[in-house]
């Protein structure tokens, strides 16, 4: 079976849980593409390909932390549930404590969609594996 590569788009300002991240995909030889952003104002405007980010790929999933400057995740949420292009996008929210269920539910994140920081790697292969016809791609070198 053919697989393909899972766009990460990781928007979180934290500069050591993006680096910790990086380094369990790293540590792991995960060969999918991952981009960073810090900002909610950066990541809306590269989810709609709004200038300067009109040839970026459309991410299979979103890691997304709650606490971002400009806007937030949750409203980064609502905003993407209401676009009828960005709806199905697979969010996954990274908190560093229990999300309320009710509030991830009425944004269409299904509950079992949030890391706890830092990222646990089995955790985050749990999250890629749902979505759909897409697996993480392990470098094998010789």
């Amino acid at each position: 079976m053919e697989t393909h590569r899972v766009e990460i788009l990781m928007v979180d300002d934290d500069i050591g849980d993006i680096e910790f991240t990086r380094d369990v995909l790293a540590d792991h030889r995960i060969a999918n593409r991952m981009t960073v952003l810090t900002d909610g104002n950066s990541a809306w405007h590269y989810l709609r390909r709004d200038p300067p980010y009109a040839e970026a790929a459309r991410p299979d999933l979103l890691l997304l932390d709650l606490n971002l400057p400009g806007i937030d995740g949750l409203t980064l949420l609502d905003l993407i549930r209401a676009d009828d292009a960005l709806r199905d996008l697979r969010v996954a929210v990274l908190t560093t404590a229990p999300v309320d269920e009710s509030i991830l539910r009425r944004r269409g994140v299904p509950a079992h969609c949030y890391l706890l920081k830092p990222v646990d790697f089995e955790r985050l292969v749990e999250v890629v594996r749902q979505v759909d016809e897409f697996h993480l791609q392990v470098e094998r070198r010789a």
